[in-house]
C-alpha cells in the first residue's frame, strides 16, 4: 500500500481537470452509473465537530474510495485547521487498499468548493455581477475564490457572524464585508457556508431571482435556510436522498413546504440544462456526495508517478 502525504497530493491536484471530473461524476450519478453508500455520520458536541463516512464505485473504474474527513470548527482557535481526514483508494478487481491519501481534508475541501463552482454556475441568472458568501472559514474562503473565478463575478459580499473575521476574510479576497440582509439585497448568487443549526437566512431577506448555493447542511440537524425559502424556490440538490435525509431541502419536505417529486438532481440539471426564469428563486442544497470524492481522488491518483 502506497502513502501519499499532503504535499505530494496538492502537487498532482490540477484544479481544472479535477473539476472536469467532479462535473462529469454528477452526470454518472443521475444516469445510475455510480454506487454510493449511505452516509455514516458522528457528532460531537464539546467541542462541536462531526465526522462523515463515505464510499463510492464509479461503473467501469478500476478503483473504488473510502472517504474519512472530520470537521472540527474550533481548532482554528488552536492553530489547527477545522478539516481533517484520509482519502483510501483500493481495487475494484482485487479488493486490495493500493493507497491513502492522508489529504488532511484538503480534497474535500476542494471538492465541496468544486461543486459549489459547479452548481452556481447551473442556476446563475445571466448577467451576474456579485456573490454573497455567509461565512468565514474554510469553505467560505475556497467557494468564494473558485465561484467568482469559475463564474467571473466581479464583486464579493461577506458576512459572518463574527464581524472581525469577517472583515478580515473580505480583506484577504478582496471583498467587502456588509450585514446580512445587505449582502441578501445586493448579492445575486449567495453561498452559505456555516455549520449552523437554526436558519441565518429568512423568508423575508431573500427577494425574486435570488439564486442560493447551501452547502453548509451536510449532516443531520444542520440547516442555514429557512424551510419558507425553499417553498418559494425551484429546488436542485446533489442528491435526492441525501438532501431528503440530512439537507436543506428534507427540513422543508417534512414541514409539508416542498414536494420531494418536485427536486431537480444537479446531475440532470447539467445533462439538461433549464432556462429559469429571470425571477424564480432557485436553491441548490449539496450534502456532498461520495461520487466527488472518487473523482478527485482518481484525478489525483492517475497524475502520481
Amino acid at each position: 500500500m502506497r502513502i501519499v502525504e499532503l504535499p505530494e497530493i496538492l502537487a498532482a491536484l490540477d484544479e481544472d481537470a479535477a473539476l472536469a471530473a467532479v462535473e462529469a461524476a454528477f452526470r454518472r450519478l443521475h444516469a445510475f452509473e455510480a454506487q454510493v453508500t449511505a452516509v455514516g455520520h458522528l457528532s460531537f458536541a464539546d467541542p462541536p465537530g462531526d465526522c462523515h463516512i463515505k464510499s463510492a464505485y464509479m461503473t467501469g473504474d478500476e478503483i473504488f474510495v473510502v472517504k474519512v474527513a472530520t470537521g472540527f470548527y474550533r481548532n482554528p482557535t488552536l492553530g489547527l485547521p477545522s478539516s481533517n481526514g484520509f482519502v483510501v483508494v483500493m481495487s475494484a478487481k482485487t479488493g486490495e487498499v493500493l493507497g491513502m491519501l492522508r489529504d488532511a481534508g484538503r480534497l474535500t475541501d476542494q471538492r465541496t468548493a468544486m461543486a459549489g463552482a459547479i452548481a452556481g454556475r447551473a442556476i446563475c441568472r445571466s448577467g451576474s455581477s456579485t456573490l454573497g458568501v455567509v461565512g468565514t472559514g474554510t469553505q467560505a474562503r475556497l467557494q468564494a475564490r473558485l465561484i467568482a473565478r469559475y463564474l467571473n463575478l466581479k464583486t464579493v459580499l461577506v458576512w459572518g457572524r463574527n464581524p472581525q473575521a469577517a472583515t478580515a476574510l473580505a480583506a484577504e479576497i478582496g471583498g467587502t464585508a456588509v450585514s446580512l440582509r445587505e449582502l441578501c439585497d445586493k448579492a445575486d448568487l449567495i453561498v452559505t457556508t456555516t455549520p449552523a443549526t437554526e436558519p441565518l437566512l429568512t423568508s423575508d431577506m431573500i427577494a425574486a431571482g435570488k439564486r442560493i448555493v447551501a452547502v453548509g447542511a451536510d449532516a443531520p440537524g444542520k440547516r442555514e435556510l429557512d424551510p419558507a425559502i425553499l417553498a418559494r424556490a425551484r429546488v436542485v440538490v446533489d442528491s435526492c436522498a441525501q438532501c431528503v435525509d440530512h439537507g436543506e431541502a428534507g427540513w422543508a419536505v417534512r414541514a409539508g413546504l416542498l414536494d420531494q417529486a418536485s427536486l431537480i438532481e444537479l446531475g440532470a440539471l447539467l445533462t439538461a440544462p433549464i432556462a429559469f426564469a429571470a425571477d424564480e428563486i432557485v436553491v441548490a442544497d449539496l450534502t456532498g456526495v461520495a461520487v466527488q470524492d472518487v473523482a478527485i481522488a482518481k484525478s489525483v491518483w492517475s497524475r502520481l508517478a
